[in-house]
């Protein structure tokens, strides 16, 4: 699925083109996700949120997905997706880039 994608769009595009051309893959696989899903962000015991952060894609309610689209994928862009994990208590990520020569693909487990 994802290797369709980016052979037809190849790399250099903004992170944004490759959401939206993933989204029409994912429902034409007919799988249910949501895009841009907002959680806030909790400290220790307050009940206030101290922040929200987004999550490009939620699928099937138990696959975190992120999209980059950069030259190189790094430490900060993997605790990125973990620290997700854990703020929307789930077990499983994907990070997709979609900015190198090659689709690059990390998956990570909490």
């Amino acid at each position: 699925m994802c290797n369709a994608g980016t052979s037809f769009l190849g790399n250099g595009f903004q992170e944004v083109i490759y959401q939206r051309a993933l989204a029409i893959e994912l429902a034409k696989a007919d799988l249910n996700f949501q895009r841009e899903l907002e959680v806030a962000i909790y400290y220790k015991d307050i009940t206030e949120p101290i922040g929200i952060r987004r999550v490009d894609f939620l699928i099937e309610g138990i696959i975190l997905l992120e999209i980059k689209a950069l030259s190189g994928i790094e430490d900060l862009h993997i605790n990125q997706i973990l620290n997700y994990l854990k703020a929307y208590k789930l077990e499983v990520g994907l990070l997709i880039n979609f900015g190198e020569k090659s689709l690059n693909f990390k998956r990570l487990v909490l």
